[in-house]
């Protein structure tokens, strides 16, 4: 079986998806990327979280043919491949309809330094793309461009497109956009929150930075 240890993580972090609550029913994606042998294991599309095996999981190549699997890949596929084509960094993406983080790309908004755990997403803002029909390689296109040298962005009307260096991280962001998107909203709706400055959010990326080295 081509790329088993990333088809297993695809199945532990769907079922992550689903234990916290990140997204509803089947939807939402992950992928794990193999920078060696230039291939994707992702979820299988319109499959439950809990019942998908490493057997579901599909695996691609950069050019979108299906090299291992019987499954359907998910349908934003495109867009995990579009990002791993242009981001060398990038080597695992979640993406998720939080509910939180999923408001404020309905209302088009950016969500800015209200904490400073936002700064896991390596800046100070993680900016919302405008709407396109999932699927499409139109969505693909403006994900990739309003990702930018981020790790995460919102997709107006949509989600949540969380990327990392491992899956652990793509993961561990999509929580935090999800935390820092709650406390956003809870905080315009009764005043205007503080937001942290360029410089205090690259001091935080700096100490993150010191830490997992440490670790």
């Amino acid at each position: 079986m081509l790329l088993l240890d990333e088809r297993q993580s695809v199945v532990e972090y769907c079922r992550k998806l689903a234990s916290t609550g990140l997204t509803a029913g089947t939807s939402g994606n992950i992928s794990v990327f193999n920078q060696q042998q230039n291939l994707m294991a992702v979820s299988p599309s319109a499959m439950s979280y809990e019942a998908i095996t490493t057997q579901d999981v599909v695996v691609l190549d950069l050019d979108a043919n299906i090299v291992d699997g019987s499954r359907r890949p998910s349908t934003e596929f495109g867009m995990h491949l579009g990002c791993y084509k242009v981001r060398q960094d990038i080597r695992a993406i979640v993406h998720t309809h939080s509910i939180a983080a999923t408001t404020l790309a309905t209302l088009g908004w950016d969500l800015p330094a209200i904490h400073y755990m936002i700064a896991y997403s390596g800046g100070a803002l993680v900016r919302c793309a405008p709407y396109k029909l999932f699927g499409t390689q139109e969505l693909s296109d403006v994900a990739v461009e309003y990702l930018g040298q981020s790790y995460g962005c919102l997709l107006a009307s949509h989600g949540v497109l969380a990327g990392g260096p491992n899956i652990g991280h793509a993961f561990a962001l999509a929580q935090q956009i999800e935390f820092c998107a709650d406390l956003y909203l809870r905080a315009k709706s009764v005043g205007e929150p503080t937001i942290l400055s360029d410089e205090e959010i690259a001091d935080v990326v700096a100490s993150f930075a010191n830490y997992n080295t440490q670790k």
